[in-house]
């Protein structure tokens, strides 16, 4: 009497869980890769520095601690998940990601890598796209294993993916420093055709992988940013050279973009056109309800754009008053604008379709 009692017990657990996995199968996974501005924490698990792991960061987080991410709170990741009605998937590296967590997605993303494995070497030990690429291999094998083969490959096909590259390529690579070893082999336009060849080879390589859902972020208004501007602007103005390459960056990634769709034959990739997005409340902050776009809300140094963001630096009481966060990333209310074009913008930001578009087409099939 008493086995079967036990057994009738073990049978509702083994069916519980079973449920739970079909239920968590049946949400849409969302698989996170790029760099610092979608890292929520990999970087923690480095021997790096580039790492946001000190307060100030995290604020105004639900915890008001560090995270890893480069934000005073939520980033975009977060917000797109949230909007999903779902947690936001944990770091690749986090010891917490496993079984059923495994199935909400997976963020790979590792703040200080670049398109080229030679972007961001001065941070040593960081998680470069090529090895994202590994980790999402290695994921697949995990879910698998958890809800096999098929199952995962139909997870795999209809996650929604996020890539953001190509900032630092420029910042923390060609531009790092006067006469780069880039600078010195290619010319800025040459560079641009190269960078973009390349991560046309990333977004193949995931489309190979299974991923027919990929919104692909183009690099923000980069001589704009408050660490720019403390190095390279004498009274507030963008960076003219930076600016030039984001402006040659950008409308090919999209052409390259349209060519890679026509390829495989379908809407797998999609194009935020995050210059732009940034470029609005850049020009005009006192429409978004900041009061500057030019000064970082943490930091030191003209316009809090030196240096790293540190217990010891400047910090600005109201993080909604202030577009940037720190000398390089947007503020928790400036990603929350991001977000919102990316789910709702019209074709100028979102091209071919918005996030909101692609969430009811794929709900009809």
């Amino acid at each position: 009497m008493t086995n079967s009692v036990a057994n009738v017990a073990l049978l509702g657990v083994c069916l519980q869980m079973m449920s739970l996995l079909v239920l968590q199968v049946n949400a849409r996974a969302f698989l996170v890769f790029g760099d610092s501005l979608v890292d929520n924490g990999n970087n923690d698990f480095l021997v790096t520095t580039a790492r946001a792991d000190n307060y100030p960061y995290g604020i105004d987080f639900p915890t008001h601690l560090p995270t890893g991410r480069f934000s005073n709170g939520l980033n975009i990741p977060d917000l797109i998940s949230e909007h999903l009605g779902q947690a936001s998937p944990l770091p690749y590296l986090s010891p917490m990601l496993k079984k059923d967590k495994l199935l909400i997605g997976a963020n790979f993303a590792s703040a200080g890598i670049g398109i080229l494995n030679d972007t961001g070497i001065q941070f040593l030990n960081i998680i470069r796209i090529t090895k994202q690429l590994e980790y999402f291999e290695q994921y697949k094998v995990r879910v698998s294993g958890l809800v096999g083969e098929e199952e995962m490959e139909r997870l795999v096909n209809g996650a929604l993916v996020l890539i953001t590259l190509g900032g630092n390529d420029f910042v923390n690579n060609y531009y790092l420093v006067p006469f780069s070893a880039r600078s010195r082999q290619f010319s800025l336009p040459d560079y641009v055709v190269y960078v973009v060849s390349e991560y046309r080879k990333v977004l193949r390589k995931m489309y190979d992988l299974g991923a027919r859902r990929v919104l692909v972020t183009g690099t923000g208004p980069m001589g704009c940013v408050p660490a720019e501007l403390a190095q390279r602007s004498r009274s507030g103005e963008c960076s003219t050279e930076l600016q030039r390459a984001a402006s040659l960056f950008n409308p090919q990634l999209v052409q390259m973009i349209n060519d890679l769709n026509n390829e495989v034959g379908s809407s797998a990739f999609i194009a935020a056109n995050t210059q732009q997005m940034h470029m609005d409340f850049i020009s005009d902050p006192q429409a978004y309800g900041f009061v500057t776009s030019k000064v970082a809300c943490c930091g030191q140094g003209p316009y809090n754009g030196i240096g790293l963001c540190t217990p010891l630096s400047n910090l600005c009481p109201n993080r909604d008053l202030f577009a940037f966060w720190d000398p390089f990333h947007p503020s928790e209310k400036a990603s929350r604008i991001i977000a919102q074009q990316i789910l709702n913008g019209s074709p100028e930001y979102m091209h071919p379709m918005n996030l909101s578009t692609i969430l009811t087409l794929d709900s009809t099939t």
